[in-house]
């Protein structure tokens, strides 16, 4: 299982937000590429970044710090979303040389987008699901929708998605533990591999989860937790290779 650091970026900074409040922003770092380094030399093996301004005008708005980070380190594998709504954009993100990109709102709103990103970059398209007390969100998190994640999930069971991203939105940098149960739930119902995000704290989430990667969950995306201090990266990762 992997354990991939997060990159949120705003206004150029790396920082993390609480429940996706924008107006509830913590500034960790205003330099991205040193804050890549910095997981990477904890053995990191993938990154995820999030361009939040992105998420709420719904169009990319750091592109300058992604490719900074880009052309530091090219044969890294990152996934990055926030202000994914078109395939131009989507081709833009992958001719600099991302791995994957990230839909998430336009999955709800626009699914043949899924469909036609996943014929045109074969195994290059992850769907964001976001949701918060079952319910799936978009916009950036302020706009709730009639769908469960696995209504939405189940929309593309034949459209070749690489992967599923599956943010718990009520724990998301709460440090308050991962939605294992629902994140274990919406693999084994859609049969698709599934991050886990949300709510991570420390090496006891690693641990539960660790337990449900048989069923599909490959992987777990961290922010506040190693920023704060309350999961040691090199330890998490560590952990998931001796497992």
């Amino acid at each position: 299982m992997l354990i991939i650091p997060a990159i949120d970026l705003k206004n150029g900074a790396c920082v993390r937000l609480r429940q996706g409040r924008m107006e509830d922003a913590t500034v960790y770092s205003d330099d991205p590429v040193a804050t890549a380094t910095r997981w990477i030399e904890a053995g990191a093996k993938r990154l995820h970044i999030v361009d939040l301004d992105g998420a709420f005008a719904g169009k990319p708005e750091n592109k300058e710090a992604v490719v900074r980070i880009l052309a530091e380190y090219p044969n890294l594998p990152i996934q990055l979303g926030g202000g994914v709504r078109d395939l131009a954009t989507i081709e833009a993100y992958l001719d600099l040389g991302l791995s994957w990109v990230i839909i998430g709102t336009q999955a709800v709103k626009d699914p043949v987008l899924v469909t036609e990103a996943c014929h045109q970059f074969p195994g290059q398209i992850i769907v964001g699901v976001d949701a918060k007390d079952g319910w799936v969100v978009t916009e950036g998190w302020v706009e709730a929708s009639t769908m469960s994640a696995v209504d939405v999930v189940n929309r593309f069971a034949d459209a070749g998605v690489a992967s599923i991203v599956y943010t718990d939105i009520g724990r998301d940098g709460m440090l308050s533990g991962v939605n294992v149960k629902a994140t274990a739930s919406l693999a084994s119902e859609t049969g698709f591999p599934v991050i886990a995000s949300g709510g991570l704290k420390g090496l006891s989430d690693v641990t539960e989860l660790l337990a449900v990667e048989s069923g599909g969950v490959v992987g777990a995306i961290t922010g506040r937790a190693i920023y704060e201090g309350t999961l040691n990266l090199a330890e998490a990762i560590r952990l998931t290779e001796t497992d």
